[in-house]
């Protein structure tokens, strides 16, 4: 019988986990998305006032290539984000972050969900009554 390729050094796992964590980056992948979220959020707030100061259908018609641009970012950002957390599943998500990351990125994305949530809501509200 061949024991060829087995071990039973101590630690000879432990190095192999890290050269595994040597080759992964550290989270600042995570960080730096702070502040693009920063960005869409404050880009979705303002496109929303915009929206929400239109007086007449012809100036809400004017706007909509931007707050419709403005809501597929979101959904682009959101789908990002959702990556970025664990799965229920116990799968692995893409940029592993720790705990109070997590939760901070789930809050932004709950935001950001509002956010669009409530421009769809205006936008509805705005509309004359024949056409909802």
């Amino acid at each position: 019988m061949s024991l060829a390729g087995c071990s039973s050094f101590p630690g000879a796992g432990a190095k192999k986990a890290d050269e595994h964590a040597a080759h992964h980056p550290a989270n600042t992948a995570a960080k730096a998305d702070t502040a693009k979220v920063d960005e869409q959020m404050k880009l979705m707030q303002d496109m929303h006032q915009k929206m929400k100061a239109a007086k007449t259908p012809a100036e809400r018609s004017a706007l909509m290539k931007d707050h419709m641009s403005a809501m597929q970012g979101g959904m682009t950002m959101m789908g990002q984000m959702r990556s970025s957390m664990p799965r229920q599943d116990g799968g692995k998500s893409s940029m592993p972050a720790e705990p109070p990351m997590q939760q901070n990125m789930m809050e932004r994305r709950m935001d950001m969900m509002e956010m669009m949530m409530q421009m769809m809501m205006d936008r509805e509200a705005a509309k004359p009554p024949a056409a909802r």
